[in-house]
C-alpha cells in the first residue's frame, strides 16, 4: 500500500500530463447532475426577474436621491 501511494505521488509530481488531465476532466463532468430543460428555464426566468427588480429598485432610489439633492442644493 505504501509503495502504491509513493508511486502515485511520483506520477503527480512528474509534471503536467494532458492526457490524464482530459481523462480526469471527463470523469468529473460525468459526475455532474445537469438540470432538466424545464428547471433551467424556470431558474433562468427567476434570475432575470430578480436582476430586473433589483435594477429597478436601485434606479428608483437613485432618482429619489437626485430629486432630494436638487431640492436641498438648488
Amino acid at each position: 500500500m505504501a509503495k502504491k501511494n509513493e508511486a502515485e505521488i511520483q506520477d503527480k509530481s512528474s509534471g503536467f500530463n494532458a492526457v490524464n488531465f482530459f481523462q480526469e476532466s471527463k470523469e468529473e463532468l460525468d459526475k455532474v447532475v445537469w438540470p432538466s430543460r424545464q428547471q433551467l428555464i424556470s431558474e433562468s426566468v427567476a434570475v432575470i426577474l430578480m436582476v430586473s427588480l433589483s435594477a429597478t429598485t436601485i434606479y428608483l432610489v437613485d432618482e429619489l436621491f437626485k430629486l432630494l439633492a436638487g431640492k436641498v442644493f438648488p
